[in-house]
């Protein structure tokens, strides 16, 4: 057990490291970019399950909002959040707890990993047009083709690349006996 934990540890860091990185990549399109958050918090959550990646989003995003510019464009802080950009921000909590359940409940079946991982990031996007509408003070619609429409495919995209890469990780890092079972928590060999 304490040898998981280690790992774990060890995961968190390294995935939340990753976020760091990739985080403030973006493109902007408009009030919200294209970043590679999301692909970073949904391939944390394939490597590390639920716990493991909900913990490491969980502490960027608290490293984002100390100030550190780990956002996208490389901001930070708590003006960052209460933006039109917060309730993706917020919303990807959602997206590491949902992907996280199914990942651990049906880990290695592609296609319904595949549908949690959308459904995780519907609920990042209902968490965005919520708070874009609370923001900007617009409607349904607007808020929609702005932080949903454009977004969609690109997005599709990157699950399938996590989908991808993921798995070829996961491979790699059981063979090296450095990371435990999804569902039973016992090494993999």
């Amino acid at each position: 057990m304490k040898e998981q934990n280690i790992y774990q540890l060890t995961g968190c860091a390294v995935m939340t490291a990753l976020m760091c990185v990739l985080g403030p990549m973006s493109i902007p399109i408009g009030p919200i970019p294209v970043s590679l958050t999301n692909f970073a918090v949904l391939l944390a959550v394939y490597l590390l399950g639920m716990k493991g990646g909900t913990v490491s989003y969980v502490i960027y995003l608290l490293l984002g909002a100390m100030g550190l510019p780990v956002f996208s464009g490389f901001q930070g802080g708590l003006a960052k959040l209460a933006g039109p950009t917060g309730g993706f921000l917020l919303g990807f909590i959602l997206t590491a707890l949902i992907a996280g359940f199914v990942m651990e409940r049906f880990y290695g079946h592609m296609v319904i990993t595949m549908a949690g991982m959308m459904a995780a990031m519907l609920a990042a996007y209902f968490c965005c047009v919520v708070w874009f509408m609370i923001q900007m003070q617009c409607s349904v619609w607007y808020a929609l083709t702005t932080c949903v429409f454009p977004f969609v495919l690109i997005d599709v995209i990157k699950i399938l690349a996590v989908i991808g890469l993921g798995k070829t990780i996961r491979n790699a890092m059981a063979r090296a006996e450095l990371i435990f079972d999804l569902r039973n928590r016992t090494r993999c060999r």
